[in-house]
C-alpha cells in the first residue's frame, strides 16, 4: 500500500512538472525565383530559385519552464534554412542559441543572439529586413572588415537584458566578449530605448563594436526608427549613422528610409525608399522598392517585390537576391532584380 501511494506521489509531481514546461518546434520556409541584372563581375543578368524573399527560412526549438514565484527558465535555438538547395554547408543555430532567465524584472539572456540594438530597429523596415527590399544599412559592414558579425546583427558570447514593458516603455543593453588574451577584436557593447503605445512606435539605440584585429579601429552606430499607425496605412522612418574610427581618422556613413504599408482586401502593399549617404567615399546609392504580400491563411502567403538600385560614384551597393544573385552591380553601376514567391510558417 505504502508503495503504491509513493508511485502514485512521484507521478503526480513528474505530471505537474512537465505541465509547467512546454517546447516548441517552429519554422519558415520561405523560395521565390528570382531575378536580378548587372550582377558579379561578369554584369550578367542571373535567373533562379532563391530563399527567405519575405521572411527568413528557418528551423528552431523554444522552450520555458515555470520555477515558480514568476520566474521563468527558457533556451532558443535556430537556424537558417538554405531551402533552395537544402543546407549543403550543413545546420546550424547561428541565428539563435540561448538560455535565458524571466520574471517581473524582464530577461537575461546568454549565448549568440540578435544585438539589443538591432532586434528593435527591424520593425521599421517595411520588408523586415529580407529580400531585394530591405533597408540595408542596419545590417551593412560599411567598413569592409571580416571580422565575424562585424555588421553587429548578431553577436557570440552575448549577455543582455530586456526590461519589462512600462506603460509602452521599453529597454535593453548587450555585452559582447571579445575572449581574447590580446587586441579587443568582436568586442560589443550596445543600449537602446523604446515607445510603443497606440499608433505610435519609436526606438533610438547606441552600440559600438571593435572591428578589426589590431584593436584599432571603433565601429560606432546610432539609429533612430518610428512609425504612426493610421489605420489606412503605416508611415515607417529611419535614420542611422555609422562611424569608423582609426585614431584620429574618422569615416562616416549615414543612412535614411521612409516606408508606407497599406492594407489591401487580404494583403499588403508596401513601399520603401532609403538613400545611403557613404562620406567615407563621397558617393551615394538611392533604393527604391515596391512589394506586395497575399495572405492565402494566417500561416501561408505568396508575394512580390520588385527594386532598384542606383549607384553614383564609387557606390557599389546590390540587391540582396539571395540564393541567386551573383554580386551586386560595381561602382557606378544599377542594379534591378524581381522576387516572385511563396511563404509558409509552422
Amino acid at each position: 500500500m505504502k508503495k503504491s501511494l509513493i508511485a502514485l506521489a512521484v507521478l503526480a509531481a513528474s505530471s505537474a512538472a512537465m505541465a509547467q514546461s512546454s517546447v516548441t518546434l517552429f519554422g519558415i520556409v520561405d523560395a521565390n525565383v528570382g531575378y536580378v541584372n548587372h550582377s558579379g563581375a561578369a554584369n550578367k543578368s542571373v535567373y533562379g530559385v532563391g530563399t527567405s524573399g519575405n521572411a527568413t527560412s528557418r528551423l528552431g526549438f523554444r522552450g520555458t519552464e515555470d520555477l515558480g514565484g514568476g520566474l521563468k527558465a527558457g533556451f532558443w535555438l535556430e537556424g537558417e534554412l538554405f531551402n533552395d538547395a537544402g543546407n549543403p554547408a550543413g545546420f546550424n543555430f547561428l541565428r539563435r542559441s540561448t538560455v535565458s532567465l524571466m520574471g517581473g524584472f524582464g530577461e537575461v539572456r546568454l549565448g549568440r543572439d540578435y544585438t539589443p540594438t538591432y532586434l528593435p530597429f527591424i520593425k521599421y523596415d517595411v520588408f523586415g529586413q529580407v529580400g531585394i527590399g530591405r533597408n540595408e544599412s542596419l545590417l551593412r559592414n560599411w567598413g569592409g572588415s571580416t571580422t565575424a558579425d562585424a555588421s553587429a546583427v548578431r553577436q557570440s558570447n552575448i549577455v543582455s537584458y530586456y526590461s519589462p514593458n512600462m506603460s509602452g516603455f521599453t529597454g535593453g543593453l548587450g555585452y559582447g566578449f571579445d575572449e581574447k588574451t590580446t587586441g579587443k577584436e568582436g568586442r560589443y557593447v550596445g543600449v537602446y530605448g523604446a515607445y510603443d503605445n497606440g499608433p505610435l512606435s519609436a526606438a533610438l539605440g547606441f552600440e559600438r563594436r571593435n572591428v578589426n584585429a589590431a584593436g584599432a579601429t571603433d565601429q560606432d552606430k546610432m539609429t533612430l526608427g518610428a512609425s504612426y499607425d493610421l489605420k489606412v496605412a503605416k508611415l515607417v522612418g529611419l535614420v542611422q549613422q555609422t562611424k569608423l574610427k582609426t585614431g584620429s581618422v574618422s569615416n562616416k556613413y549615414n543612412a535614411y528610409a521612409l516606408g508606407v504599408t497599406a492594407p489591401v482586401g487580404a494583403g499588403e502593399v508596401k513601399a520603401q525608399y532609403a538613400m545611403y549617404d557613404q562620406k567615407a567615399i563621397d558617393s551615394k546609392a538611392h533604393h527604391l522598392s515596391l512589394g506586395y504580400v497575399h495572405n492565402l491563411s494566417k500561416r501561408t502567403a505568396l508575394y512580390g517585390t520588385v527594386a532598384y538600385m542606383k549607384n553614383k560614384d564609387a557606390s557599389a551597393l546590390g540587391l540582396n537576391a539571395l540564393g541567386v544573385t551573383a554580386g551586386g552591380p560595381g561602382a557606378g553601376n544599377n542594379q534591378t532584380g524581381m522576387q516572385l514567391g511563396i511563404r509558409h510558417s509552422f
